[in-house]
């Protein structure tokens, strides 16, 4: 039996404002689990009595694990499933401790008619509102 799959928007289907969230709580194992896939074994992630010694004073997740919710926006919802990622720009505002439920809000902010590309506007909140990491990421969407 041969499953179907639905693609997500096409180019022509995305209208300027069309928008979507994701939420996780960044737990010890997503960590853990990211320095692996990563390489990143920074101490200030993985090493409570190094980073104590820092400006953060605890451990803190990986910018980037934290960014990477954005793919679940993307890649399964808004535009979904058969965007191809093609550029990325982001401002890292906060620190994202163990613990913190993570918010990536997701808006098309512009279409590139020249190549059909869209340009989303990406903000990620934690769990008090305060905004950790801002930017925007241009995607091919799906063809229909």
């Amino acid at each position: 039996m041969q499953t179907k799959i639905t693609l997500g928007k096409s180019y022509e289907e995305l209208q300027i404002g069309d928008e979507a969230s994701f939420s996780k709580t960044i737990g010890e194992c997503d960590i853990y689990q990211f320095a692996g896939v990563s390489g990143d074994f920074n101490p200030v992630h993985l090493n409570e009595e190094y980073a104590r010694q820092t400006r953060f004073e605890r451990r803190v997740a990986h910018g980037v694990l934290s960014m990477s919710l954005a793919g679940s926006i993307l890649g399964m919802v808004l535009p979904g499933i058969g965007t191809v990622l093609v550029e990325i720009h982001t401002q890292f505002k906060r620190p994202v401790f163990i613990g913190d439920t993570i918010t990536a809000v997701a808006r098309v902010a512009e279409k590139l008619e020249e190549k059909n590309r869209v340009r989303m506007q990406v903000e990620w909140y934690n769990q008090q509102e305060e905004l950790v990491i801002e930017g925007s990421f241009v995607v091919v969407p799906p063809r229909k």
